[in-house]
């Protein structure tokens, strides 16, 4: 059994063998797309045509172990490889959901019937897997050239609502604007039976493969498709802010600027997907204690009264419980870094604020991007040099030895109700620089006084 270096590779051969039964094999989807516009992909597939399927799986079972998808999809892998080998099919919905279909497979149906089931023109593009050569049914290549998302047809289109977030994701991707009668049509779909998981995947590629990510939301907003899924990103719409800190405008706009700053430093965040959800949501807040005090502009406590808010959104469209705390605990400490640099605050209150964050780096990264995330007629104070220099110092406390509850059992004391509290004594001990030994003593003599 042949065995092959790459997807490409194996392709090209079984397009081959496709061949010689009568039949082509065209790349198709996001990888002829992708090599059209210089885009390295490692996601390729394939589909092919004018073979039965019986036909195809005997082919396919030359090269490897042949994994079925499910007969009536007519989509089948060779385990070890991530090619994905389809066969031209049709298909007719018979529901709201995004799965609500009835597949027919047909692979005599002809590339541009194939074709039509495609969301947009420029992922309808297919290309002869041996000779290279585009079939362009639907003015795909013009549209790559014009930078234009451009669905194919009206019926099939509308039958899935989750091209909506493709169309806004692809554009906020490749930079691309949306066409005005795709947008039109965008405006008029339903998506609110499509699942949490569905939500969470295009917003993923949104945030984490986009430069600016505020494209995603904006079109959402010119398809009016954010009531029902970003809700509280809606609120913020209109939300003023004082001008003599925040001249861009409302908190929309802040909020837009603030995840294009953030797009720059994801990569620096143990969780990036976490770190620019909470970038998004940072100060939805505003929107319910945002106040007009005497001609002046204030949301005092904005960051505490958005939790909720926040909470509410990320139960929405994810059931990961890690990534709804990491996301409400920036968003909890996100003005506390800058507010410290402003009064040159003292170690002992910086160390503090990294300590209770479950990522101080990313918090760090926050704070630089709520900073940049505006327009002010008086500049930008940069923070950034202060807050590295005390993050360097807490992270290089918190590598020094220290006291555990394995010290304390050695010595003597007993995990007993009170024991949380002796490790809690010892750890602020050790957020003050006290050397590990210093530190036992001392906890020890807290435990035998609070035992009397």
């Amino acid at each position: 059994m042949p065995t092959y270096n790459t997807d490409a590779r194996l392709a090209s051969d079984i397009a081959k063998a496709v061949s010689d039964k009568g039949g082509i094999c065209y790349f198709v989807g996001g990888y002829v797309r992708d090599n059209l516009l210089g885009i390295d992909s490692k996601d390729i597939d394939i589909e092919v045509h004018g073979v039965s399927p019986d036909t195809l799986q005997a082919v396919l079972a030359q090269f490897g172990t042949v994994i079925t998808i499910g007969s009536s999809f007519g989509v089948y892998n060779i385990k070890g490889y991530s090619l994905d080998i389809a066969m031209p099919r049709k298909e007719s919905t018979r529901g709201a959901g995004h799965r609500d279909f009835d597949i027919y497979v047909d692979p005599f149906i002809g590339t541009e019937k194939a074709a039509v089931r495609r969301d947009f023109t420029i992922n309808s593009l297919m290309q002869n897997v041996l000779t290279g050569e585009i079939t362009d049914h639907f003015g795909g290549l013009s549209d790559l050239e014009k930078r234009i998302i451009r669905h194919v047809n009206d019926d099939s289109f509308a039958e899935d609502p989750l091209r909506v977030l493709r169309g806004a994701q692809f554009a906020a991707r490749f930079g691309f604007e949306i066409a005005e009668e795709t947008i039109a049509l965008c405006a008029a779909m339903d998506l609110t039976a499509l699942s949490r998981e569905r939500i969470e995947a295009e917003l993923k590629k949104a945030l984490l493969k986009s430069d600016k990510p505020s494209v995603f939301f904006e079109n959402l907003r010119k398809m009016n498709q954010l009531d029902y899924w970003f809700i509280q990103l809606n609120s913020i719409i209109g939300i003023p802010q004082n001008p003599h800190f925040h001249s861009e405008g409302d908190v929309w706009n802040h909020t837009m600027m603030v995840l294009d700053e953030a797009a720059e430093h994801r990569n620096n965040a143990r969780n990036p997907f976490g770190f620019m959800l909470a970038a998004l949501c940072h100060d939805f807040g505003k929107a319910v204690c945002t106040k007009n005090e005497d001609g002046k502009i204030r949301s005092i406590g904005h960051e505490k009264e958005g939790l909720p808010l926040i909470e509410a959104f990320m139960h929405r469209i994810t059931t990961e419980t890690k990534l709804i705390n990491y996301v409400l605990n920036l968003c909890a400490l996100h003005m506390k870094p800058n507010a410290l640099a402003a009064m040159n605050a003292g170690i002992k209150a910086t160390n503090k604020m990294f300590d209770q964050c479950t990522d101080p780096t990313a918090l760090v990264y926050m704070a630089m991007a709520d900073n940049y995330g505006r327009i002010i007629p008086c500049g930008i104070t940069p923070h950034e040099n202060f807050l590295f220099k005390r993050l360097e110092i807490y992270n290089e406390l918190m590598s020094r030895p220290f006291v555990q509850g394995k010290d304390l059992i050695g010595a003597g004391l007993i995990p007993d109700e009170n024991f949380s509290s002796y490790l809690e004594f010892a750890h602020k001990l050790r957020l003050a620089g006290t050397e590990k030994q210093s530190a036992l003593k001392q906890t020890l003599a807290f435990a035998k006084k609070a035992n009397r």
